[in-house]
């Protein structure tokens, strides 16, 4: 018999996805320049030359057996201490390459280590608005979710709720700084706070929360600096990937780091391996470990970005819009013109712009604009704005 859970699931896309489906099928009906699709997280922006460059030395010069084979599960040896180095270095914080784990991307990242952390009747704090795949993984490591709304325009830590929410059963919370959907980067002072009352409450309880560090944005800001959480926090796993910093997204690279400050480090490592390997994940794609090793740290050109964000929010705001500016990723998170985001979206498509509703992010009210696009994409979207802005306050 069919797993009926499954089944729902496939049937029931996310709304991102969906939305970019009906821009591809818009563009083909009318011309792609004329439809201002925001949906998708998708880097627009080159990998820096290093990537190729490096892609096409292995390719030329490598041991084509060697390049293509299999590395070990957690990935090959040299890549690992490569990483582990260079987060010592970035960072100050301890690494070891037996505290890294490669993984296909993000989401065999954050997979992985939920599944290492959850136990049956175990909850994970998610800090709303969040990425909404995180219900998604969530369930699948046997966990139920509780969501804690942000204070203020720019969601900031709620520091009394999480108080009252974090219980007995409470094995961790995911932090996403720079946050998916809204660009805000949690100040060092919060983190500190966040940091001192997990302690107290680990104490209580008599049980490790962990900080499930969620870092696809971490190289992707504007001036301000993203405190490193493992730096601040004993019980932090950081879950990386290379798709937005390197603009790899369809290569699925990036990496677990244990900090080895945790409690049982090695048997939460082991863990982190073994839910992996039950998942059936056999290895990284090998010639992209060995690609992230020369090109670990670095980043594509994110003044790109930041010319689209400086637009973007400057004539959005300018119109009457409401939005806080983003300090990094590559996202603006806009107040809905009415209560309902998804009237308000549908409202959008008719101007041709399309924009994702935020309550599947855990923020009704709201709606997620993604400015990794052309700039002259945001530029001939203004008019179709300011036209919308019209129909509700003209």
């Amino acid at each position: 018999m069919i797993n009926k859970k499954m089944a729902d699931l496939g049937n029931q896309p996310s709304v991102i996805r969906s939305i970019f489906e009906y821009s591809l099928k818009r563009k083909a009906e009318i011309g792609a320049e004329n439809v201002f699709d925001f949906s998708l997280g998708n880097p627009s922006i080159p990998a820096p030359k290093i990537v190729d460059d490096t892609i096409k030395e292995l390719v030329e010069s490598g041991d084509s057996v060697a390049l293509h084979g299999y590395t070990s599960a957690q990935g090959d040896i040299n890549v690992r201490k490569t990483i582990a180095q260079n987060i010592t270095k970035r960072f100050g914080v301890k690494a070891d390459f037996q505290n890294i784990y490669i993984t296909c991307g993000a989401a065999a990242s954050l997979t992985s280590t939920l599944k290492a952390v959850v136990n049956e009747g175990d909850e994970v704090i998610l800090l709303a608005p969040f990425f909404p795949e995180y219900n998604v993984f969530c369930a699948n490591a046997g966990a139920k979710t509780v969501a804690v709304l942000g204070c203020g325009d720019n969601f900031s830590l709620d520091f009394e709720a999480l108080d009252k929410v974090i219980n007995k059963n409470t094995a961790a919370i995911i932090v996403n700084s720079p946050n998916n959907p809204t660009g805000a980067i949690i100040p060092e002072s919060d983190i500190i706070k966040l940091a001192s009352l997990l302690n107290k409450k680990s104490q209580e309880l008599g049980r490790a929360i962990y900080i499930i560090a969620d870092e696809p944005y971490r190289e992707l800001t504007y001036g301000d600096d993203v405190p490193y959480i493992p730096a601040f926090y004993n019980n932090t796993v950081v879950c990386y990937s290379y798709s937005k910093s390197l603009s790899l997204p369809g290569e699925r690279i990036g990496y677990v780091f244990v900090s080895p400050n945790c409690d049982d480090a090695d048997d939460l490592f082991a863990a982190v391996c073994g839910a992996a390997r039950s998942m059936g994940y056999v290895c990284a794609p090998s010639m992209m470990q060995r690609v992230i090793a020369e090109c670990d740290g670095m980043t594509a050109d994110v003044s790109l970005y930041n010319k689209n964000r400086e637009l973007l929010y400057n004539s959005l705001s300018e119109i009457g819009y409401q939005a806080v500016k983003p300090q990094g990723a590559f996202y603006l998170f806009m107040k809905s013109l009415e209560s309902d985001a998804n009237a308000f979206c549908e409202r959008a498509k008719k101007h041709e712009l399309l924009l994702v509703p935020a309550d599947s992010f855990g923020a009704k009210g709201y709606v997620r604009i993604s400015y990794c696009v052309s700039y002259d994409t945001i530029k001939n979207s203004i008019p179709a704005f300011k036209a919308l802005f019209d129909e509700y306050k003209g």
